[in-house]
């Protein structure tokens, strides 16, 4: 069996796709795969392609055992819709070029990682090229999560970008989503398409608390009497970030709780600013980090902080960042309506529940947090149990691998 993964992001950049398509690809090739990945320049989240890739059309590369083919890919800092736009359309172009100059002729599968979505065009026309199954895997509603988030309002674009959407439905041989609430979507959208649910996931054998020691408290100042709420990821406009420091305003007197917002993304410097104005001292900025340091970051910290803004598109979304906490006896505060919720609050047990952009409503189960934290064991305890038994990577890349084979 030859699968082809045909993605805008894969390590060493950081993130949930990557890490998520990354290990996918790894288990697969261990149950016989022929895996390659089509990918571009390293360059997300800081816009910026990495020294060695800087400069070249094309790369191959092999990452254990993988077949790793990057193409060029325009990047800018600019947060305005061209800039966007030129950098989807980019990588749309010059991996298709390189998909059928560069890649054997045949694959028996393509799988395309969307969004964006406009990768799609030149995924569907390599896999007719290849004389392959299409595969869109779809991690994100768009456009209609650009929609509502406010980035995209032109109605004649929004207009194209839902046709192509449709197009690119009709012609896939099966529709992956990450998770239920996408699935859902889809189906009652178009009930005759064959879809399946292919959530995000956790390496329990690298995530393993009990195998690590960690000293990252002491090297980064925090005490051990300090409480420590981390937020760590992509800090974007999806976030929602602005409640976190606002519920640290209302907690200024809150000796032991100490804010940590860990990341890059194109909100980050507005953050820093709003910190400054609201003269916060219990909030610390760090720096992104490499897959390698996170576990010894979540051994060290007390709680994770996971929000979105309180919209109805993402009352289906589950924030990937929750399964390596709870793997690791993290329990989260979430701010995430909808089916995050169900799972991992109702079912699991393994956290509190906050209304999404309601600061004053975090403030407060900060607070009850501080106030019984013979609680933080017990729901961490509780997490972990939920995502061995429920999202172990090694388990969701063979259900994966049977559906492939059904086809």
């Amino acid at each position: 069996m030859k699968l082809l993964i045909h993605t805008q992001y894969f390590p060493p950049e950081v993130g949930a796709p990557q890490n998520r398509l990354y290990e996918l690809a790894l288990r697969l090739q261990k149950l016989g795969v022929e895996v390659s990945v089509l990918t571009a320049m390293p360059n997300y989240p800081q816009m910026e392609i990495q020294a060695e890739y800087r400069g070249k059309k094309y790369v191959y590369e092999e990452m254990e055992g993988l077949k790793v083919h990057r193409s060029s890919i325009f990047v800018s800092k600019s947060k305005s819709i061209v800039r966007r736009l030129m950098n989807y359309f980019s990588f749309v172009w010059s991996s298709y070029w390189v998909g059928k100059s560069k890649l054997e002729d045949q694959f028996d599968y393509v799988l395309c990682e969307s969004p964006p979505l406009f990768l799609g065009i030149s995924s569907f026309r390599l896999a007719k090229n290849k004389k392959a199954k299409f595969i869109f895997n779809v991690s994100d509603l768009w456009p209609e999560s650009a929609e509502k988030l406010g980035l995209v309002s032109n109605p004649i674009f929004l207009k194209m970008a839902t046709a192509l959407e449709e197009y690119l439905y009709k012609k896939a041989t099966l529709i992956s989503g990450q998770t239920m609430g996408i699935v859902n979507n889809i189906q009652e959208r178009f009930p005759n398409k064959k879809l399946y649910w292919l959530p995000n996931g956790v390496d329990l054998n690298y995530y393993k608390p009990e195998n690590i020691q960690s000293n990252w408290r002491e090297e980064n100042g925090f005490s051990k009497e300090d409480k420590l709420f981390l937020y760590a990821g992509i800090i974007g406009h999806a976030q929602g970030l602005e409640v976190i420091l606002k519920a640290a305003e209302f907690l200024k007197n809150e000796k032991k709780a100490k804010f940590i917002l860990l990341g890059s993304g194109p909100c980050k410097a507005d953050l820093q600013i709003m910190a400054e104005q609201l003269s916060l001292t219990n909030v610390t900025f760090l720096d992104a980090v490499t897959k390698k340091e996170m576990p010894f970051i979540l051994k060290a910290i007390d709680i994770a902080i996971i929000p979105l803004k309180k919209l109805d598109l993402f009352k289906g979304a589950i924030p990937s960042k929750i399964f390596e906490n709870l793997a690791m006896k993290v329990p989260i505060l979430l701010g995430v309506e909808g089916e995050a919720k169900k799972l991992f609050i109702d079912e699991a047990k393994a956290g509190v529940f906050f209304e999404p952009e309601n600061a004053l409503d975090l403030s407060e189960k900060v607070l009850e947090i501080l106030k019984n934290e013979d609680k933080i064991k017990e729901l961490g305890e509780n997490g972990a149990k939920y995502v061995a038994q429920k999202f172990n990577r090694d388990t969701l890349a063979q259900l994966f691998y049977n559906q492939l084979r059904s086809l």
